[in-house]
């Protein structure tokens, strides 16, 4: 599999995460405990998948 088409990948499930997070953070906003602890889970996720497409970007990048 192509290092591109994976970090594309990452980058759908990236956004994906963004907006569960969002949606997290305005269940959160009123009154739902249990979101606030999801919420930064699903940070936590995304910040991973963030950094994996920056360690894949840079592996494309050298092998061009």
């Amino acid at each position: 599999m192509d290092t591109e088409l994976i970090v594309e990948k990452l980058r759908v499930i990236e956004e994906d995460l963004r907006d569960l997070a969002y949606d997290k953070l305005r269940d959160a906003a009123t009154g739902d405990a249990d979101a606030a602890r999801d919420e930064k889970r699903v940070l936590q996720a995304r910040r991973a998948i963030e950094k994996a497409i920056r360690a894949l970007g840079d592996m494309a990048e050298n092998i061009e």
